[in-house]
């Protein structure tokens, strides 16, 4: 039962590490309309008329998104590595659990930054452009929270049932 709940969260784990990656480096957080041409903005660049620009200003919400964010890939990473070393020699149960833990760290700290990032939009952005809406990186991002949510269950769930079913050491007395 170890490698079956291991191995679902195992590949939740990596979905989800390809979705945080993804969303993390993909300029489509949000799309607005800008002197009515249409515009888009990620983390790291905006975008007008497909002409991308970095960020010129440095404003405190987009640096905690993008350090939460990149804290959430490494979790996320560190989840999925330890969950694929249950596959080694042996069972790992150990490994299994700290994988799990990482991968609801992971959850956690992207559930963070999206926090971050949809309050201010929605309270400045919100207010600043009028034709506005998030776009596919962001949504790519909370599907993203909940397979690393999903994938860290299962991890601790395989830890669990490996916990259950061990032999009981036998006790000897002397």
């Amino acid at each position: 039962m170890l490698y079956t709940l291991a191995g679902g969260g195992t590949l939740c784990g990596v979905a989800a590490l390809v979705l945080l990656i993804v969303s993390t480096a993909t300029d489509f957080w949000m799309q607005y309309r800008y002197s009515g041409a249409s515009a888009n903005q990620g983390l790291w660049r905006f975008c007008i008329n497909h002409k991308c620009h970095a960020h010129t200003i440095t404003v405190a919400f987009w640096d905690a998104t993008r350090a939460f964010m990149l804290l959430s890939v490494l979790s996320c990473f560190a989840g999925v590595l330890l969950g694929l070393s249950a596959f080694g020699n042996g069972t790992k149960s150990r490994r299994v659990r700290t994988g799990g833990f990482a991968l609801l760290l992971s959850g956690f700290l992207a559930l963070l930054a999206l926090a971050i990032y949809t309050g201010v939009t929605v309270n400045f952005f919100g207010k600043r452009f009028l034709d506005w809406r998030f776009s596919w990186s962001y949504i790519v991002a909370w599907v993203a929270i909940i397979l690393s949510f999903a994938a860290g269950g299962f991890q601790l769930c395989a830890y669990q049932k490996n916990i259950a079913e061990l032999p009981p050491t036998n006790v000897q007395e002397s």
